[in-house]
């Protein structure tokens, strides 16, 4: 006779599994509490405090808080930083976009632009950084001197005139980050089934139609995502505190001093630990609150209809 096994308890299987899964999901856990969660509850407790990063931390209550929003400079800084996101986002999505439909066709040579596209971002950000800032140096620069000899007598000095630095940054930012965006619009393009385009066409939909009325809308979910990245992101200053550090260090005038450089600057530079993370703090319900009315506006990137 064939021996039988008692069968297993769907509820000991549940239990194996379970714990099976906690124990794959603790190393992400344990990363994600040491060195995100944690560092942010420092800071919001730090902010409360007089800490100078040397051992001094006395209670100093809201003292900080007052001081960052009579702060001039704390003001510039987010001024500073909301117009390089008013130029980073749109101008990041748009050319991802663009580039993500361009490869998403039928364009010969497609996987080398692919490759071509996203290329800049495997490449390290201060290393970038160091480049254009050779690039764009005043009358040794590969940019000036190429003007000087078009006949530009007088080429403005690209990095130390306030008028054009900020500009600089978001471009090369823009540079830089359109390959990553692009994979992911590609991505969603992608998801997109080919017989819905198809349909469109055939009922005498042109290119230009079926990508407003079909492409588009069903692109919606993935352009959220993108949107809110990237402006958090910027938000932050994740992609343009290391293009800030090596090419201007906050400068001409801190023209380039968005908030994350001046939180830098007070923590690292003045030693006002306290201060910088009273800033940091602000920042981050700043971003909470920007994240949470974006998921609201478009119900988490799904834009329901009531229809």
């Amino acid at each position: 006779m064939t021996a039988t096994h008692p069968p297993v308890r769907r509820g000991a299987r549940a239990r194996r599994e379970e714990r099976a899964g906690l124990l794959f999901v603790t190393p992400a856990t344990l990363g994600i509490g040491l060195f995100v969660l944690l560092p942010m509850a420092l800071a919001v407790f730090y902010g409360f405090t007089d800490a100078d990063g040397f051992g001094n931390a006395g209670f100093s209550g809201l003292e900080n808080y007052r001081r960052a929003l009579s702060d001039p400079m704390f003001w510039t800084s987010v001024r500073t930083t909301a117009l390089y996101v008013a130029v980073f986002v749109p101008g990041v999505y748009l050319l991802a976009l663009a580039m993500a439909l361009l490869v998403n066709g039928d364009l010969p040579g497609r996987a080398f632009f692919r490759t071509a596209f996203f290329a800049p971002y495997a490449v390290s950000l201060v290393v970038v950084g160091l480049v254009w800032k050779y690039i764009l140096a005043d009358s040794t620069g590969f940019l000036t001197q190429a003007l000087e000899s078009l006949g530009w007598d007088n080429p403005p000095s690209f990095l130390g005139d306030p008028d054009w630095a900020l500009w600089w940054v978001a471009f090369i930012s823009i540079w830089f980050f359109v390959g990553f965006y692009m994979i992911i619009l590609l991505g969603g393009l992608q998801d997109i089934p080919a017989e819905v385009v198809e349909a469109a066409r055939i009922d005498g939909s042109g290119p230009w139609r079926t990508l407003w009325n079909v492409v588009l809308p069903m692109l919606r979910p993935t352009s959220f995502f993108v949107l809110v990245l990237a402006s958090i992101a910027g938000l932050a200053g994740l992609q343009a505190f290391d293009l800030i550090y090596v090419m201007t260090q906050g400068g001409p005038a801190n023209s380039t001093s968005m908030g994350v450089f001046y939180i830098y600057q007070q923590a690292f530079t003045f030693n006002n630990v306290g201060y910088a993370s009273a800033m940091a703090t602000l920042y981050a319900f700043a971003l909470l609150a920007m994240t949470a009315v974006a998921f609201r506006i478009t119900r988490g990137g799904r834009f329901d209809h009531a229809d």
